[in-house]
């Protein structure tokens, strides 16, 4: 059975283990309150579930089409799937909200036991699975190894949101999701059209524009 690189099984679980672990210190007070956009807490600690919930979903299955060598193609054939047109892109970010929604509803009012439950499941099936496992992601068929970097960045991005909103630290745990997760969102910026205000924004000469992302 071939493996992933060690690096990026233990970025996967820095990335689980921070989750978990700010999730368990968010005061129950706070999480109807609010969150990212317009998203409350409760929703926001959904959303990022899902992160594992889709490797359970996934797992295992073989999707229709070119399999995607990586989290680079994964979110490239994102981008090319995305809708276009305003009344498309509400309709897809109405989507991301009621999953999102849908997705807190089934962690209950123990939340932080069933963040930690789900955790530990994903972590057991990612430790047991070989690195070519098949997973029928919805932007296309990957292998386990091309799909988890993607799941790591997803964890550390709304980990860093989660902490903020609720205004606790980011767990020192989380420190090498993040590492690796910017190093990938380097790797995205520079295939983008982009890259140059990347650059030159992190050599000091100017601020990105409001709402650039490279995703």
């Amino acid at each position: 059975m071939t493996q992933t690189p060690p690096s990026t099984r233990s970025e996967f679980r820095a990335a689980v283990d921070g989750f978990v672990e700010l999730v368990a210190t968010v005061p129950s007070a706070r999480l109807d309150g609010p969150g990212l956009g317009e998203w409350s807490v409760r929703e926001l600690i959904g959303h990022t579930a899902r992160a594992l919930v889709t490797v359970e979903d996934y797992y295992g299955r073989e999707g229709p089409g070119d399999k995607l060598e990586g989290p680079v193609a994964y979110w490239l054939a994102g981008a090319n799937l995305a809708p276009s047109g305003s009344d498309a892109r509400r309709r897809r970010d109405e989507g991301i909200t009621d999953r999102a929604r849908k997705s807190a509803e089934a962690l209950g009012e123990d939340i932080a036991g069933a963040v930690s439950e789900l955790a530990g499941r994903v972590l057991d099936l990612v430790d047991q699975s070989s690195d070519d496992m098949p997973m029928a992601t919805s932007m296309g068929p990957m292998t386990l190894r091309g799909y988890l970097p993607t799941r790591t960045f997803e964890l550390a991005v709304h980990t860093l949101d989660l902490a903020e909103a609720v205004g606790l630290p980011a767990p020192e745990v989380l420190k090498p999701a993040v590492s690796a997760s910017l190093v990938l969102a380097a790797r995205l910026a520079a295939v983008g059209p982009g890259a140059g205000q990347v650059l030159l924004a992190l050599s000091g000469r100017r601020p990105l524009p409001p709402g650039f992302s490279v995703i």
